[in-house]
């Protein structure tokens, strides 16, 4: 457990002031399954190397300060599909969308490859189990239609001075029903999920977002508008865009379709 919470917090201070310290401004990046739902011309498509910081949704809060405990364990802040009883054609439809995603694994194994393509490493010098290799363009595509054989982030393990690419994450506009995403990906097979009910914390207490007795952010105990109006905080009902993650590699369905892993800490560990 302390290991956890030592990895969360150090994901915390670092994503809170990376930006600013280390990166350009041309280069700032989103969170992967940034919140594209609110671009509804080809002219909000954004082209390479545009800034992405602020975004859409979020009032102006930056990706770096909403990162605060990303990848947090299933709990208030997070927001999981139901699975559904199987319907006829789930079994295909969910296999077709695995076919896919094993070709783009096939292809991305080195990830310079990926780099070459336009994907870009997610805040690479933060320490993390699971890193987003994120193709804005793709996240844009998605936006208005889904294509498996482009997923909007490439995830990869670092190992050493390499990184293993272990699975894919696709994203789909947060104004979407369960019934529009069942449309993508059966959700008898796959579990999407957003993050939702996040309390940003005033300036002067950004301390309070760290655990283990966070009040604000993604490890917070505030979960309501009321509560974080009263503590001063600045609420977002949901933040991003749903994702899901899929590991074609797996041998098992259970595994290959997890909805669990990359929320946990201690999974590359």
């Amino acid at each position: 457990m302390s290991k956890r919470i030592a990895l969360v917090t150090t994901i915390a201070a670092l994503a809170l002031t990376s930006a600013q310290a280390q990166q350009p401004a041309a280069q700032s990046q989103t969170m992967p399954g940034m919140d594209m739902s609110s671009h509804d011309t080809p002219a909000s498509k954004p082209q390479q190397g545009q800034s992405m910081k602020a975004m859409p949704g979020m009032e102006g809060e930056s990706a770096d300060h909403a990162m605060e405990g990303h990848h947090m364990d299933m709990g208030p802040h997070m927001k999981m599909t139901a699975l559904r009883d199987a319907k006829p054609g789930d079994s295909d439809r969910a296999a077709k969308v695995l076919e896919a995603a094993q070709a783009v694994m096939t292809k991305y194994q080195d990830y310079h490859t990926a780099l070459n393509d336009g994907f870009q490493i997610f805040h690479p010098e933060v320490p993390q189990n699971m890193y987003h290799f994120t193709n804005y363009g793709y996240g844009y595509e998605a936006a208005f239609g889904f294509n498996p054989n482009h997923p909007t982030s490439l995830l990869y393990e670092k190992h050493g001075d390499d990184y293993k690419l272990v699975g894919v994450m696709y994203t789909a506009p947060k104004r979407f029903s369960e019934n529009d995403l069942d449309q993508r990906i059966p959700l008898s097979v796959a579990q999407w999920h957003e993050h939702v009910n996040l309390c940003i914390a005033p300036p002067d207490r950004k301390q309070e977002s760290r655990p283990p007795n966070a009040k604000f952010g993604f490890a917070g105990s505030i979960s309501t508008k009321d509560a974080c109006d009263a503590a001063g905080g600045t609420f977002h009902p949901i933040i991003f865009n749903w994702m899901v993650h899929l590991y074609p590699n797996e041998k098992t369905d259970a595994e290959i379709w997890d909805a669990s892993r990359g929320h946990d800490h201690n999974h590359a560990d």
